[in-house]
């Protein structure tokens, strides 16, 4: 089987990690940066080049598109849907998952928890319903922000203000969000391969950090999660599309709440913790779905 891996650096952990886990399984792969893909539209043949070359030979995709070139990844993922190609993730599931608010409200509708989160247009009803959210601290966030960065604690009114009104000026879309106290600077990565669940980690923030993200020092563990938790994981990836994801969730006094859900989540730190060839999954998907 010929497999194309969408990914803008062939180094990075992620995509190495695929490439060995196809080739250990007999496939041929290769990388093709989605950002230099020439799309060519034309009733009834859609065609994809690279570096002047008709790509024609793909059996499958399986995308890994970073936040910065989320619209021409999925345009690139589209293209090769109207081809025929298999792709372990669909262009409107990624559109879906990678808008934060957007998310939030398919989950919602879903019945799923989520933390309580205000959004607005404009910079002074925002601060109008900041006392929605129950008072402080509570969490400010970039829509379009990624690895915590773009994440803020607000300790009180006034730091709030600050925060918004540099980001309203820079023209930057920011969500409120209800601090979860009692999760205790941890929330817990469930990745997901084929709706079953591949992985669970929990993420400590570092001392004096509120997020937990392991790029930013934060520690990890294996757990295992509750029935009902399972079920929820399961049903966010599902209520999103995703074959493949990384769901992000904290432990809450009134249940689980889900923070997010990742389309391209890495592969490093889950791989690593819990020793799961969760590559290997990924490639049995594909099998499962081309052979």
């Amino acid at each position: 089987m010929n497999i194309g891996i969408l990914s803008r650096n062939a180094t990075l952990y992620s995509t190495q990690s695929i490439i060995k886990a196809a080739r250990r399984a007999n496939h041929e792969v290769v990388v093709l940066d989605h950002m230099r893909c020439d799309i060519v539209t034309e009733s009834g043949a859609p065609t994809i080049f690279y570096n002047g070359i008709d790509i024609d030979d793909l059996d499958a995709i399986i995308p890994r598109i970073g936040t910065s070139a989320t619209t021409y990844g999925a345009a690139v993922i589209r293209q090769f849907e109207a081809m025929g190609v298999y792709t372990t993730m669909g262009s409107e599931p990624l559109l879906r998952a990678r808008d934060k608010l957007s998310c939030l409200q398919i989950l919602s509708a879903q019945n799923i928890g989520v933390p309580k989160t205000v959004v607005s247009n404009s910079y002074y009803a925002t601060e109008d319903l900041m006392e929605e959210l129950g008072g402080f601290p509570l969490i400010i966030k970039l829509i379009n922000g990624t690895h915590g960065i773009g994440v803020i604690l607000a300790e009180n009114k006034k730091t709030a203000q600050s925060i918004l009104e540099a980001f309203y000026k820079g023209n930057q879309k920011v969500m409120l969000q209800e601090f979860i106290e009692e999760a205790d600077g941890a929330d817990i990565r469930v990745f997901i391969v084929d709706d079953e669940i591949v992985g669970i980690m929990e993420r400590k923030a570092a001392p004096g950090e509120f997020r937990s993200n392991l790029h930013r020092g934060g520690t990890s563990k294996v757990i295992t999660l509750s029935e009902h938790e399972a079920m929820i994981a399961k049903k966010a990836a599902s209520a999103m599309g995703l074959k493949i994801a990384g769901v992000d969730m904290l432990r809450s006094s009134r249940g689980p709440l889900i923070l997010e859900v990742n389309a391209s989540p890495g592969l490093e730190g889950i791989e690593t913790t819990t020793g799961v060839d969760i590559a290997r999954r990924i490639i049995e998907l594909v099998e499962k779905n081309v052979m």
